[in-house]
């Protein structure tokens, strides 16, 4: 059974006092979500990730196409689908003159059902109930949004960016957590611009750009059409054949160096960088405009 299910799916936002000039938000996004699995929103910030899932859960009526939830209609059946689903925004907003615990007694009120899970996730992630929310960094205001989705153990969480904030040691365990969550069967639809993290957590993703979806891909192939990019700079002039090698997809020169596109293997491209005058190095995952490059050969369109 899909847990979530759009059907071209689109929105289109009016621009203040031009009620005839439109922005496009999203454009016939269709996709499902299978029940016991993370499904990843792939994208940059203003693909469209935020406005599908604001329709999800009917903060917004869509232009048109058509969105199901747990089975029911999005815009029909709001209030039953929001007793079943947790969700963490994109932009977190407390009552900032609230204790941590104040709040959270607050929303689980607002639930009108017991939150099970409370006492466990206020644990694991280490929340000062007795502090004011105004006191919070921007982590530990995360933290708690991350407790009040999961709390009240909800068939289905909704999260948009949801470890925005957060430091890697929470990070992973935050990563951990949702493992273990996908394990005993809950689904998780979250949206990000990392791609490292939907490699380390979906199952799937749909990849969406500039309100459209562009592709939805396993994981594991995600992984195979990602690679490496190194950027090194070198201490006096370097041939650009000194450093190519089979792994090495494109180049492009800096003044002092080069940053090189590679697939998932660098052994024999390091190798060859090793023997030569390094003044810097740096290796970093392929960055989702990359994947967005792969697949539309650089036209930049969708």
């Amino acid at each position: 059974m899909n847990i979530i299910e759009t059907h071209e799916l689109t929105k289109y936002y009016v621009r203040p006092g031009l009620k005839k000039r439109q922005t496009m938000g999203i454009e016939q996004v269709s996709f499902a979500v299978r029940r016991g699995e993370i499904f990843g929103f792939l994208g940059p910030n203003g693909a469209g990730k935020t406005t599908t899932m604001r329709i999800l859960l009917d903060l917004i009526r869509p232009t048109g196409g058509t969105a199901s939830v747990l089975g029911l209609d999005a815009q029909k059946d709001t209030v039953e689908i929001r007793r079943h689903v947790g969700y963490i925004p994109g932009e977190i907003l407390f009552y900032e003159g609230m204790t941590a615990g104040d709040l959270l007694r607050y929303y689980e009120q607002l639930m009108g059902a017991p939150a099970t899970r409370k006492g466990e996730l206020v644990s694991l992630f280490d929340i000062p109930l007795d502090r004011p929310v105004k006191t919070f960094s921007k982590g530990m205001k995360q933290k708690i949004a991350i407790v009040q989705a999961f709390m009240h153990d909800p068939e289905l969480v909704i999260m948009d960016e949801p470890s925005s904030g957060l430091d890697p040691l929470v990070q992973q365990r935050f990563y951990d957590f949702l493992l273990r969550e996908r394990a005993s069967g809950k689904t998780i639809f979250l949206s990000t611009h990392i791609l490292g993290e939907a490699q380390r957590v979906c199952d799937r993703v749909a990849i969406i750009r500039k309100g459209r979806i562009a592709a939805i891909e396993d994981v594991a192939e995600l992984r195979a059409k990602s690679g490496k990019r190194i950027t090194v700079t070198f201490e006096g002039p370097v041939d650009e054949a000194d450093i190519m090698t089979p792994e090495v997809r494109d180049v492009a020169p800096l003044e002092d160096g080069y940053v090189l596109h590679t697939g998932s293997r660098v052994t024999e491209t390091l190798r060859r960088i090793a023997a030569l005058p390094v003044a810097d190095i740096s290796i970093e995952e392929t960055s989702l405009e990359d994947i967005f490059m792969h697949y539309y050969d650089g036209d930049g369109d969708v």
